[in-house]
């Protein structure tokens, strides 16, 4: 410890009681491994109250905030965020109104700093587990009272710090990643990357974030692919009953509801007559799911502030662009999809391929209803994934981690309202779609056709098949979203990227068959990495990167 120039420039007295203390007076005393691990811990803050000492010569109980600065830089420096780094002297002045520093402020402020798990914790309880709630400071002082585990001053500190850096007198959950040492972890991360020969996402070549980009359009196909696998005989009954006419002629209905249009279906057309349409369903999920997620995720960035919050109106323009991008794969899948899904209605008709159903339409026939796409996947997405980003958060655990199941019911819920509300543009959009036979009234656009619907059929015909609709695109979000994260978890292929929020539980073992129940809670881990750094400091070594990342 002597070698150090940490040492040189604040001397630490190897004599001091505290040493004698571990050591014995004679400092002969054999000490076993756990209790050297403690000393190390406990010799880290003691070497800040030996700097505060020595700093104050005149034994005020104040030491200046230059000699402040240095001693939290020279000692405690793995405590320091780059932000908190930048703006110390301003804090400490702004707080103290003085050229000084007490000894309760520089105890108060090292403690914090050590007990930021403990921040979280308090601002979740304050929250019940939403992470984007603002918090007063009397609302946090009350919780943290109850718990009865930080001080006013600390708090102060807190509010203060967060003031500082952000200037909002309210603080959220990102605020605090500003202020806890999370370059522990990017250290660790760091030299691990270099090893692995992946540095940060923004210095990977070309062909590193090619190959990520494959991964997850992959994903999201398979995802795509089982949530419509896994509905589509619903779809097929929703499309049958919004295509029935009861204006337009003579005769007795085919169908008298969805569960007799289901019966039927079966019966004269066997099981495998309700995926009729299906293959050219699945061709077209790939493009629609991932230019949907891309355009929600990229606008999405647009509306969220430095905290990494969103307000609802930008959400909701988030949704509303992905809805509005999707219907260039959209419209044609779905043309395709609905001659059909109705073809199998004409008695003794002749079997229809969709290949045959693009060359009958050609470019622009693909298209033909594509305003009323529009006007329904605009409004479902600018209901659906803010609708879906909010109850997943409701529903995740206080750790703010979210099961299979909650994912399930997340996306199950979201799609409900989304899927109703938008169910008469689904009907315009279908009739615009669909062949008309003889007999049957036919449309010229959307005005045309939502004013031939109301006069013929009345207002209920424009919610032809809600339920349905709502029966298939509920539980289709809810299996897709649900894939998509499974398979983030299960299939994670590490590209120097990151994942996408809420797809990993990844805890380190160190030890029995018992999983932390917190993702982002390292425990002990979080305790050692600190006592590394300050012995790396101490000591005044640069260890080995490899021999860092391996003992990791």
């Amino acid at each position: 410890m002597k070698k150090t120039d940490l040492h040189r420039r604040i001397p630490f007295d190897m004599n001091s009681p505290f040493v004698q203390l571990y050591f014995g007076k004679d400092k002969q005393r054999l000490v076993t491994y756990n209790e050297f691990s403690q000393f190390l811990h406990d010799f880290h803050e003691e070497y800040a109250i030996e700097g505060f000492r020595r700093a104050d010569k005149d034994g005020t109980g104040f030491i200046s905030v230059l000699d402040f600065q240095d001693i939290m830089i020279s000692i405690k420096s793995h405590l320091l965020t780059k932000e908190v780094q930048s703006h110390l002297i301003e804090a400490v002045q702004g707080e103290t109104q003085s050229r000084k520093v007490s000894f309760a402020y520089f105890i108060a402020f090292n403690t914090l700093l050590n007990n930021m798990e403990l921040v979280k914790r308090i601002y979740l309880n304050v929250t019940n587990g939403h992470r984007n709630q603002e918090v007063s400071k009397d609302e946090f002082m009350h919780s943290a009272q109850a718990m009865s585990q930080m001080t006013p001053l600390e708090i102060d500190i807190l509010f203060h710090l967060v003031d500082v850096l952000h200037q909002t007198g309210r603080i959220v959950y990102n605020d605090l990643y500003a202020i806890a040492p999370e370059q522990y972890f990017k250290q660790i991360t760091n030299r691990l990357a270099e090893i692995h020969a992946v540095s940060s996402p923004e210095d990977r070549g070309i062909m590193i974030q090619i190959l990520e980009s494959t991964y997850r359009f992959t994903l999201g196909s398979i995802a795509g692919a089982v949530g419509a696998t896994a509905v589509y005989p619903i779809d097929l009954v929703k499309t049958r009953m919004q295509n029935q006419r009861t204006g337009s002629f003579i005769g007795e209905l085919m169908y008298r509801n969805s569960f007799d249009c289901f019966k039927k279906v079966i019966r004269h057309e066997g099981v495998f007559g309700l995926y009729r349409g299906l293959v050219p369903q699945l061709m077209g999920v790939a493009p629609e799911k991932a230019i949907k997620l891309t355009v929600n995720d990229f606008v999405r960035d647009k509306f969220t502030d430095k905290n990494g919050n969103i307000k609802l109106y930008g959400e909701i323009i988030s949704g509303a662009c992905a809805g509005g991008s999707q219907v260039i794969f959209t419209n044609p899948l779905e043309i395709v999809k609905i001659r059909l899904q109705v073809a199998g209605e004409i008695a003794g008709g002749a079997k229809v391929r969709a290949w045959s159903v693009v060359k009958e339409l050609g470019l622009f026939g693909l298209y033909k209803g594509a305003k009323a796409c529009l006007l329904r996947d605009v409004p479902f997405s600018a209901i659906y994934f803010p609708a879906y980003a909010h109850t997943k958060a409701s529903l995740a655990d206080e750790n703010g981690y979210n099961t299979p199941i909650s994912l399930l019911v997340a996306g199950a819920i979201a799609g409900i309202p989304a899927a109703s509300l938008v169910t008469p543009a689904d009907v315009i959009k279908t009739r615009l779609q669909v062949v008309a036979r003889a007999g049957q009234t036919t449309y010229n656009g959307v005005l045309d056709a939502t004013r031939k619907i109301y006069k013929e059929e009345g207002f209920r015909a424009f919610w032809k098949g809600s339920i349905a609709r709502v029966f298939r695109s509920s539980p289709q979000f809810g299996v897709t979203l649900l894939t998509y994260e499974v398979l983030q978890r299960v299939l994670y292929v590490d590209f120097g990227g990151t994942r996408p929020s809420g797809s990993e539980l990844k805890v380190t073992s160190l030890g029995g068959d018992r999983a932390p129940p917190n993702p982002d809670h390292v425990g002990g881990y979080s305790v050692s990495v600190p006592i590394f750094s300050g012995i790396e400091t101490k000591f005044g070594l640069c260890l080995p990167k490899f021999s860092v990342a391996k003992a990791t």
